[in-house]
């Protein structure tokens, strides 16, 4: 979500009339942060990085700094405070309002801090600057109605509100237009979408309208939550072909009692019946998560119940992250915080046990033919080996080569956002390599998008954002009476 916010920060920077700084230059008009606040080293990775850029701008007095996302929300004006070479600090709920603080920063000469309690403007009606000219992130809804104890979000994100499902499908259709093949539809809770104008079953009928949808190859969505999941949305994925049947659903805990304390409505026997019923609608789905160690009084017994529940589940993949106190959150004040060292000795238990499972969910690949979307940067090792990557339709990324041994090179033909189908030789815990030449290829409109340099850009609603420079000279009428 706040890489689309980004998107949607990028498209009114350009709106407004500026362009994308090149990276050789050190010395940008602007820089803005987006800041997460789920994790403490969002802050210490903030204020290092506005640290490093005080004698910049202190050589270049014009140079403006602007701190928004959900540190900023939780931060406000403490952030000019430790940092007052910041111009402007904006929220989560105002990302609209950027160029007009930054033109009033400018003005004023004095930093423009500007905290909404709640949503002003929806920000899908903001102008967005797409990064990827193959997949397109969507929201939904933005905020959550949850109150998970361990989890800052709705204090920062607000309430779920939902956006109407037509103008949730005129996003995707122009995305389409624009060559996109992919679409991620974005929530807090994506399957409690629906909840504002009461339909319950809102989200599953979302994700059978996506597949009316000529020309859209491939829906994904995150993230659902459990307490939510209904049966129509298993449904609908299994039977509309372009949802891809993959499935990231957080689990956090695998003990009742922690999931209790962490205020999460649904117990172990919940979560795995639910996975039960996708497998057994999608034999092949890719099932995903997000697991929490250390949450304040987890005991041995109760660590021991998350591991049996991940090798019971069979993740392709798992999110694992260590419990991190956030003030303002009941977790934070909670008895019981356990000490850093068992917290880690408990982390690399559950990654070991995660990636011994990966690993032998992706050997079952070994052999099967995938359909790759070829993407930009997935692969660090790429230039030196000669691969290209991408994802599968179940999410899984798939290094492959684009040349048989001793056969030509298909490297000049194939395009990100093309696709290929491979046949996957390798499997490691976290990717797939294919070392045979390609099975197939087939150019789309994203690759040709990639290979002209145009990234898709969603206009939005006009929202008479200042622009940098003179205003242009308003034509001269040619017709109608003269007034004196």
């Amino acid at each position: 979500m706040n890489v689309h916010d980004s998107e949607r920060i990028s498209g009114l920077l350009e709106q407004a009339g500026y362009v994308r700084a090149v990276p050789a230059d050190d010395t940008p008009d602007i820089v803005v942060f987006n800041t997460c606040a789920v994790r403490e080293n969002a802050d210490n990775r903030l204020y290092g990085n506005l640290g490093r850029l005080r004698p910049v701008k202190d050589k270049h007095p014009g140079m403006q700094i602007a701190v928004g996302g959900c540190l900023a929300q939780k931060d406000r004006g403490e952030i000019v405070r430790k940092a007052p070479w910041v111009d402007v600090v904006f929220g989560t709920h105002n990302i609209g309002a950027l160029p007009v603080l930054l033109e009033r920063a400018r003005h004023n000469a004095a930093a423009e801090v500007e905290i909404l309690e709640s949503l002003d403007v929806f920000p899908s009606t903001l102008p967005t600057r797409r990064e990827s000219t193959y997949a397109g992130w969507v929201s939904i809804s933005v905020g959550c109605n949850n109150t998970c104890t361990f989890c800052i979000v709705p204090a920062l994100r607000g309430k779920e509100k939902d956006r109407r499902p037509g103008d949730i499908l005129s996003e995707v259709r122009a995305l389409v237009d624009e060559g996109v093949l992919e679409v991620t539809l974005l929530g807090q809770n994506v399957n409690s979408y629906g909840v504002e104008f009461g339909d319950r079953y809102a989200f599953g009928k979302l994700l059978r309208a996506c597949g009316d949808i000529d020309g859209l190859e491939r829906v994904r969505f995150t993230s659902p939550h459990p307490k939510d999941f209904t049966d129509d949305v298993i449904a609908a994925m299994a039977e509309t072909p372009n949802v891809c049947h993959s499935l990231h659903m957080p689990l956090q805990s695998g003990s009742d009692n922690v999931l209790r304390a962490m205020r999460r409505s649904y117990r172990s026997d919940r979560y795995l019946g639910i996975i039960e019923k996708v497998r057994a609608a999608m034999p092949d789905a890719a099932i995903t998560t997000d697991i929490i160690v250390g949450f304040p009084g987890e005991t041995e017994a109760d660590f021991q119940r998350t591991l049996d529940v991940v090798r019971e589940a069979r993740f392709s993949s798992a999110f694992t992250f260590q419990y991190s106190k956030r003030p303002g959150t009941p977790a934070a004040t909670m008895d019981d915080q356990l000490p850093k060292q068992v917290v880690q000795e408990r982390y690399e238990r559950l990654v070991a046990c995660v990636e011994e499972i990966t690993w032998a969910e992706n050997k079952r690949l070994v052999g099967e033919t995938v359909e790759v979307l070829v993407a930009v940067g997935e692969g660090r090792k790429d230039e030196r080996t000669g691969r290209m990557s991408g994802r599968a339709r179940d999410g899984r990324l798939v290094h492959f080569a684009t040349q048989a041994p001793g056969g030509e090179s298909m490297a000049d033909q194939i395009r990100p956002g093309d696709i290929v189908h491979t046949t996957i030789t390798y499997a490691a815990p976290h990717h797939l390599n294919a070392d045979g030449a390609p099975v197939s290829h087939r150019r789309t409109r994203a690759g040709d998008a990639a290979e002209a340099g145009r990234s898709p850009r969603t206009p939005g609603v006009l929202l008479g954002l200042p622009t940098i420079g003179a205003p242009p000279v308003a034509p001269a009428p040619t017709a109608g009476c003269a007034t004196h």
